[in-house]
């Protein structure tokens, strides 16, 4: 059993690449950082690889754990072709002794048996912070109602942009009861640059907002869906979604992976009617 860490994103990208894209839904994340990383097109807050945990441990068939964390987000891990090896997780944890862990984010069995070993080592606790399920569209329900306009956001929605990206950053955060605005407008100028957000208007009103994340080599993420509370219930999420999701498909991408709250039924029965199908379900868990 051969632990490895990586210096170089590059050959990171080169060893794994082929590896997570066995399960490219489920990898959505850890894909998506690797080519970002390779791509070195945007090195901001926690994008720059050289400040990455990289790892691998293989055995004389290949590689066995991707092991992968972009400080200060939780460890994200894969087991090739879902079969969790202990011998495998027990050579991770001990290359990754002088490294502090903060957490780890997965595939629900393989993060409950890593964060079960890591803390039974280490003398910690775990607990649950998030509980999701990860889907995947190739189609998108024709029969869902389509309202008004879907447009890019710009400057000129910065009035209210900022507004509902920390109310959906509350929302998706848990214990966080209190939303405030921080008073630099850097980090939500910075999201509108990206041109992967996008609000949906009924008749010229702002109603609605969704976006892309990850770009993968057939997948793209769907995120950052938000509706505020007096424009729920008339359809307007589902719309934004079906529309953005439909505009992906047109592009070429094969299909769309979102991640949902398995507490929020809601939005777990929206995404359905819209043509998503559950891969599987991943865990976020924090050490203590």
């Amino acid at each position: 059993m051969q632990f490895k860490l990586y210096m170089d994103v590059h050959a990171f990208y080169k060893d794994t690449c082929d590896v997570l894209m066995r399960h490219e839904a489920q990898n959505m994340i850890p894909l998506g950082n690797i080519i970002i990383g390779h791509e070195g097109k945007d090195k901001t807050d926690w994008r720059d690889p050289a400040n990455w945990l990289m790892a691998t441990v293989s055995d004389a068939n290949g590689i066995l754990l991707t092991a992968l964390m972009t400080l200060p987000h939780n460890i994200t891990l894969y087991a090739t072709d879902n079969i969790i090896n202990s011998e495998a997780i027990n050579c991770l944890i001990d290359g990754l002794q002088d490294h502090e862990i903060p957490g780890v984010t997965t595939e629900k069995t393989l993060a409950e048996y890593f964060a079960e070993e890591y803390t039974a080592q280490k003398g910690l606790t775990f607990k649950t912070t998030m509980s999701q399920r990860i889907y995947e569209l190739k189609a998108v329900n024709p029969d869902i109602k389509q309202f008004g306009v879907v447009r890019l956001l710009d400057e000129k929605d910065m009035y209210f942009f900022p507004y509902w990206a920390e109310a959906f950053n509350a929302a998706n955060s848990y214990g966080k009861t209190e939303m405030s605005i921080p008073q630099d407008a850097k980090p939500y100028r910075y999201r509108l640059s990206t041109k992967k957000l996008y609000v949906l208007e009924d008749n010229g009103t702002p109603v609605s907002m969704a976006g892309y994340t990850r770009e993968m080599q057939t997948a793209i993420g769907v995120a950052f869906v938000y509706t505020p509370p007096y424009y729920r219930k008339k359809g307007y999420a589902a719309s934004i979604v079906a529309q953005i999701s439909q505009m992906a498909l047109d592009k070429g991408f094969t299909k769309c992976v979102l991640y949902t709250d398995l507490l929020n039924p809601t939005s777990n029965s929206i995404y359905q009617k819209i043509g998503y199908t559950a891969i599987c379900d991943s865990l976020m868990l924090k050490f203590e």
